[in-house]
């Protein structure tokens, strides 16, 4: 199976209604609590191996359950015990239901009546089979979504100069590729990986009781 790159493209889109546009990936609440422009790139990698790792193994699960008829429940709990802020898991269901217009109107196909409480890597899972995308290509997606978020918001928040942030892109490349080899082989909803992020997670509950913010998340 082999996704084609213009699909990659597509999905990574932030014109999409999946809500990325209202997201900055923790970036604005790391920034109030003292995280500088400099450190971006640092803040990146240590969500590529924390919450983006969980995010796109969760993906990848979920892809492979929807491949051979299982329940994506058992993949949905199995992300929520990994994701312990009640404001990601939140964050994570409202951008689902993002993504579950996206695949019911360009694959659409029998709608599970508890889709819609479903997180998005979960619906992102269901969208990779229905598209043929292969699990390296969905890890991929995952993670280059979770950059992409991140440096679109900083541009926002402190402007830089945007071939600065398009470096620090393309550096995290390998990165990405990388994290989508670790995760592509998972099937089993206790195959994904475990790993926090104590301080993304104490900023996403601050954030999300302050009044004052550009981003939900």
């Amino acid at each position: 199976m082999s996704t084609s790159p213009l699909l990659l493209a597509l999905l990574g889109d932030a014109r999409l209604p999946s809500g990325g546009h209202t997201q900055s990936a923790g970036l604005e609440p790391a920034l109030r609590a003292g995280t500088t422009s400099a450190q971006v790139p640092t803040y990146l990698r240590a969500r590529l191996h924390t919450v983006t790792r969980v995010e796109a193994g969760t993906a990848v699960v979920a892809r492979a359950v929807a491949v051979r008829g299982g329940d994506l429940a058992d993949v949905e709990a199995a992300w929520a015990a990994r994701t312990p802020s009640q404001a990601l898991r939140a964050n994570g269901r409202r951008l689902g239901r993002g993504y579950l217009r996206v695949l019911q109107t360009l694959w659409p196909g029998p709608a599970d009546a508890r889709a819609r409480t479903w997180s998005r890597p979960v619906v992102l899972g269901l969208l990779a089979h229905r598209a043929g995308m292969d699990p390296v290509d969905l890890a991929r997606l995952v993670g280059y979504d979770d950059v992409q978020t991140v440096t679109a918001a900083l541009l926002k928040l402190e402007p830089q100069d945007p071939l600065l942030i398009t470096t620090w892109v393309n550096e995290l490349l390998p990165d990405i590729d990388a994290l989508a080899a670790d995760v592509a082989h998972l099937h089993h909803p206790e195959q994904i990986p475990a790993h926090s992020a104590p301080l993304i997670e104490r900023w996403a509950e601050t954030h999300d009781t302050t009044t004052e913010r550009l981003f939900s998340a």
